[in-house]
């Protein structure tokens, strides 16, 4: 499937970019904001674009040099972008984007397990490196009953995250759980026949669990966003789209507490959401939240 930038020209129009000024993409995968932003500024605006998946930044490089576009594309997690900005002996940027949901192409064809709808290795790293400390079939298999449930509903309010769970230790118990199609059939028996059939699919929540525990994502972003903060300059804006209501949360509390602070102004009290245009073209679009402020102080 072809990725699709969520949102696309709702976020880059609310970063009121203008010539001269300096972009940054925390989450490059696609390149379809950056290149939006290479479309309609060309050499006129600088785009920094970071990413933890070296495929991404391969593809994003092999595209723009079909340009005249100024940009840096550097192997590296946005909650490090003021290391970034430093080593490219910058010191602010003058936008920032965050689009934290996970791209078509890592869904489809990475094979580390991200989706329910193949037989893959439970991994679900955004790396590509294999040996990165924590992956999911390491949770999985090792960590305990509780913990596990904690995590599956604390990172997507799963209302049978105890019974998942339980179900997953004792299939652990007969042997070691490898593959996403162990783990949905897991879920599958663990949960009720109705839920099975609902309108998401039931191993939804659970994936979705894993990966943010896999990666650290609630962790990544509260500290790319506060050090966002940090480089971006003074009447600079800050966008972030964000999946699923723990992100939304965590960004929605961040400007609100920005703005009382009275350091931020909030461009968009409340979220943009895409329009049904959007979602009919773009069904994964349809739980987006864009959230968008500006730094005055």
């Amino acid at each position: 499937m072809e990725h699709r930038a969520v949102l696309l020209h709702e976020a880059i129009e609310s970063l009121n970019l203008k010539p001269g000024l300096i972009y940054f993409d925390g989450t490059l995968g696609g390149s379809g904001h950056s290149m939006k932003v290479c479309s309609d500024f060309g050499s006129k605006v600088r785009i920094i674009g970071v990413d933890r998946d070296v495929v991404a930044i391969n593809n994003a490089k092999n595209l723009f040099s079909k340009t005249n576009c100024k940009y840096d594309f550097i192997l590296s997690d946005y909650r490090n972008m003021n290391k970034v900005v430093g080593d490219l002996k910058l010191r602010n940027v003058d936008a920032i984007l965050l689009d934290l949901g996970l791209s078509s192409d890592q869904l489809e064809s990475s094979g580390r397990g991200f989706t329910f709808k193949k037989d893959e290795p439970l991994k679900m790293t955004f790396s590509e490196d294999i040996n990165t400390k924590l992956t999911a079939d390491i949770i999985l298999n090792n960590w305990s009953e509780e913990n596990i449930a904690n995590i599956i509903y604390a990172y997507s309010d799963e209302i049978y995250s105890r019974r998942i769970a339980k179900a997953i230790i004792d299939a652990r118990d007969k042997s070691e759980i490898k593959t996403t199609g162990e783990l949905v059939e897991i879920i599958r028996n663990a949960v009720p026949a109705k839920y099975r059939n609902g309108k998401i699919h039931f191993a939804t929540k659970t994936f979705q669990s894993l990966r943010i525990a896999v990666n650290d994502e609630i962790g990544a972003l509260k500290d790319g966003m506060e050090n966002g903060w940090n480089i971006l300059n003074i009447n600079g804006r800050m966008a972030i789209i964000s999946f699923h209501s723990v992100e939304d949360r965590e960004v929605k509390n961040f400007f609100r507490d920005k703005a009382k602070a009275g350091e931020g102004r909030l461009i968009n009290k409340k979220p943009v959401i895409p329009k049904d245009q959007e979602i009919d073209g773009n069904p994964r679009s349809r739980s987006a939240k864009l959230r968008v402020i500006e730094k005055i102080k």
